[in-house]
């Protein structure tokens, strides 16, 4: 399945292209609903929890990433557009259990777009962030390594 990585460096951004052997609004559900975010949203062997999860314009997704030993690296995902089975517009971070932001690793404004080809979906996300410095820190810290492995999980549940 196509998979494209590009940074471009001169406007702080990344576009991540993928293809799913899915139709857009099965793949919608699948960014959408927490119950099955949980079961591909972080690179193996890494599991999803959901504290919360409001999904609405204004509305919010909290979650940790976690490791096999009980490490959790937890986000907020606060929803700015939703244009259903079409558009997802977001902020992203890192947080800490109660929600508070890490200012010392970077965020990013997402937009997602789901384009049916056939019978295949191109899952288009294009991150935006406030500076080059935090573009090149969250290349540094394995986003297309981690990106790949979470893909193809989401590839064996669609199977």
């Amino acid at each position: 399945m196509l998979f494209n990585y590009t940074p471009d460096r001169g406007n702080n951004t990344l576009t991540i292209q993928r293809e799913f052997l899915a139709d857009h609004a099965r793949l919608w559900d699948h960014y959408t609903r927490s119950e099955l975010l949980e079961q591909w949203f972080a690179p193996p062997p890494m599991s999803t929890r959901t504290k919360s999860m409001d999904f609405r314009e204004g509305g919010h997704w909290h979650y940790a990433m976690v490791e096999p030993n009980g490490t959790e690296y937890w986000g907020m995902t606060q929803y700015k557009t939703i244009h259903p089975i079409q558009e997802l517009q977001y902020a992203d971070a890192f947080c800490d259990e109660e929600g508070n932001i890490n200012t010392d690793i970077p965020g990013a404004d997402w937009t997602i777009t789901f384009t049916d080809q056939g019978d295949r979906t191109l899952v288009q996300s294009v991150l935006t962030f406030k500076s080059l410095a935090d573009l090149e820190q969250i290349l540094e810290m394995g986003m297309e390594d981690g990106m790949k492995a979470t893909y193809e999980t989401l590839d064996q549940l669609l199977a």
